[in-house]
């Protein structure tokens, strides 16, 4: 069985991808809502299953669309600072925004 896939850089990071995945990624800038399509050109490699393209740094012209499934902001996590035996300690939060996507097709 030869399975297509890609290699894509969005949010600092990079996803292997192939069609009907799922991905959670960081938020991709812009006003997106769930439904949309996204169309993402920064694509690393795309493997055919006969020929291996690889982009220096991107592939020119290849390109991945998806549609946006979920939007939302994951669970928080907690940032502590503390020194000890001088009574200094502080905490904060933070909650990453994120949106899940489904790959609809690699060109």
């Amino acid at each position: 069985m030869i399975m297509e896939f890609a290699v894509i850089q969005t949010g600092g990071k990079q996803y292997k991808v192939a069609k009907g995945d799922k991905v959670s990624v960081e938020k991709i800038k812009g006003d997106y809502k769930v439904g949309d399509t996204v169309t993402i050109e920064s694509v690393v490699l795309h493997d055919d299953g006969k020929k291996t393209t690889l982009g220096a740094p991107y592939i020119k012209g290849s390109t991945v669309t998806a549609t946006i499934v979920e939007s939302g902001k994951q669970d928080k996590i907690f940032v502590v600072r503390y020194r000890q035996k001088s009574r200094y300690h502080k905490r904060n939060g933070h909650r990453q925004p994120f949106m899940t996507l489904q790959i609809d097709t690699i060109k």
